[in-house]
Order: C-alpha cells, then sequence, then structure tokens
C-alpha cells in the first residue's frame, strides 16, 4: 500500500509510525479532558497514557521478536526497525497494564475507575493503528479473490487490518456507552479486554502471518482464548460481589 507516506528531505514519514504517533495523542488527550472523573488533574492522565504507550510498545515489539526468534537471531539490526510493523497486542497489553498499575499505585489513583477510564481510547487507539498496519501492509490476510492487492506482497489479500480497525472502532462506541451507565468499577476494561480478544479470535482464521500450531489455532488464538478466560472469570467476580 503506502508504508511511506511522504519525504521531507532525507526524512521519511511511515504510515504505520504516523498511525501510532496519531493514535497516542488522540487518544491521551480524549482521556486527560476527562481526568476529573477519577479525581485526576489532566497531566497526570496524560504521563500515563505515556507511560503505558513506551511500555506497550517495548511489550509488544519484545512478544513480537520472541516469537520470530530465529529470524531476528540472523538478522538483529532489524529488531528496531519499527517501521516495517511487527507488534504484538498481547505483549504490549501485559507490559503496559504491569506499568500502569505501578504508576497508579503510586499517584495512589483508583485502578478499576482509571482502566474504565481509559479503555475506550484503548480501543480507539488499537483502531487507528490497524489503519497504520493496512498502509504498512502488515498484519495481512489470506489470498482471496475478493480482497484487495497489496503492492508489498504482490497479492490480492483478505484486508483484516481494516477489519480489525472496524470491530475496534464499534467497541470504542460501544465502550463509551457503557462506560456512562452503572457498572462495577474495571467492568468497562474487561469488556475492552473479552470483545476485543473474541473478535481477534474470529479474524485470526483470515489472517495469515502467523503459523497453524494445531488444528488450524495460532498461538494468538490460545492467547486470545486465555484473554477471553479472564475477562469473563473477572466480570463473575465483579457481579458476585455487587450481589454481596
Amino acid at each position: 500500500m503506502h508504508p511511506i507516506i511522504c519525504k521531507i528531505g532525507f526524512l521519511n514519514i511511515y504510515s504505520y509510525g504516523l498511525a501510532l504517533a496519531v493514535a497516542f495523542m488522540l487518544g491521551s488527550l480524549l482521556a486527560s479532558r476527562q481526568a476529573a472523573r477519577v479525581h485526576a488533574v489532566p497531566e497526570t492522565v496524560f504521563n500515563l497514557c505515556f507511560l503505558i504507550f513506551v511500555a506497550g510498545i517495548i511489550g509488544a515489539r519484545l512478544f513480537y521478536v520472541s516469537y520470530h526468534l530465529f529470524y531476528y537471531l540472523k538478522n538483529p539490526l532489524e529488531i528496531i526497525m519499527l517501521q516495517q510493523g511487527g507488534l504484538s497486542w498481547f505483549g504490549g497489553l501485559m507490559l503496559g497494564a504491569g506499568s500502569g498499575f505501578f504508576y497508579l499505585k503510586k499517584k495512589k489513583l483508583p485502578i478499576g475507575k482509571t482502566i474504565d477510564l481509559l479503555a475506550p481510547y484503548l480501543a480507539l487507539g488499537q483502531a487507528i493503528g490497524r489503519i497504520g498496519c493496512f498502509l504498512n501492509g502488515c498484519c495481512y490476510g489470506r489470498v482471496s479473490h475478493f480482497g484487495i492487492y497489496f503492492p508489498v506482497h504482490d497479492a490480492v489479500l483478505i484486508p483484516t487490518q481494516l477489519y480489525s480497525s472496524i470491530l475496534l472502532l464499534f467497541i470504542f462506541m460501544l465502550l463509551r456507552f457503557l462506560r456512562e451507565r452503572p457498572h462495577r468499577d474495571g467492568q468497562i476494561f474487561l469488556l475492552y479486554l473479552l470483545f476485543y480478544c473474541i473478535g481477534r479470535f474470529f479474524i485470526e482464521f483470515f489472517r495469515a502471518d502467523n503459523p497453524a500450531l494445531f488444528w488450524g489455532l495460532t498461538i494468538f488464538h490460545l492467547m486470545s482464548i486465555a484473554g477471553i478466560t479472564v475477562a469473563v472469570t473477572g466480570i463473575i467476580l465483579l457481579t458476585r460481589t455487587r450481589r454481596k
């Protein structure tokens, strides 16, 4: 598609990096405007978003490189070439969530309320990021007569990036609606995890960039199942706590 949006002198503006930058700025600014929900100043929420973003990028890259370790052992310089894509949401979630948790504890902010505040904008940021994947040609789908031609692959492929982006936009709107309704602290974030993992599980069947382990399932199918299990368990526990 268009891995390089434009060139300014010797500087290349990559679509993937630009999408990540736009996703972070838009999501963090929208979240910061609602900092009063968690009795915090906008700067604190913005710093939290920045920390989660940086930690998430590092975690996502580490997971992706670990998953393709033999390739990167042969091509070590490509480990830092983020403009080519190669980020795993699951890895970003783990390191980003861990870093955010310690920040919230340090600032003594309510964890449940704060992650509920951020959840819709995480989905929005992902939706924008998937546009970057589409333009970059990564996270691609299987060959199909009803797909889109990707010059970088010289093939007509299912645009799984766009499917993911549309799904995430829907999740964003749904979470924004549910957040304004009565709910337990932490429930909105768990719904975000649940909805995304369900969608990722089915979209994964149409992707061609991850090898199957068994029965046509990839490692991301298994991680999606794990995410669904965690989300459902958390929602059940919150519901039982509410009843008590």
